[in-house]
């Protein structure tokens, strides 16, 4: 009797982590877009590049800023593995460093921290 107490808690537990488990559960939300690496590598440096061309052409800072603020949100959408994240975190310094001296009205430094930027993003396509 004692045994078959221990069995069948044990099953139970079994069952009741198999149901929980999210890692089994794990799917894309219906709702949410979801991009390759590559794909995703892509449009960050079309909108990092998007930034330099308005900062080339006269933009604001306020401009600037808002420009720039796309492509750090979509680098999160970046994951293929640790030697990626690790890249693109450090790539992503560097957009968080342009955002802050496009804020203080910095261009010229925006503009060469989104230039380094980029060839970090266009580099990260040779780790995937």
């Amino acid at each position: 009797m004692n045994t078959l107490k221990k069995t069948v808690l044990s099953l139970l537990m079994a069952t009741a982590m198999a149901v929980i488990s999210t890692s089994a559960l794990a799917e894309t939300d219906a709702g949410r877009a979801t991009y390759k690496p590559a794909e995703a590598i892509d449009i960050v440096a079309t909108r990092i590049q998007a930034a330099i061309d308005a900062i080339s052409k006269g933009a604001t800072n306020e401009e600037a800023a808002a420009l720039i603020k796309p492509a750090i949100d979509f680098s999160k959408e970046i994951n293929a593995n640790d030697k990626v994240d690790n890249a693109r975190a450090k790539a992503n310094k560097k957009l968080k460093s342009a955002m802050s001296h496009a804020k203080e009205s910095a261009l010229q430094e925006a503009e060469q921290e989104l230039r380094d930027a980029k060839k970090d993003f266009e580099a990260l396509k040779s780790l995937i």
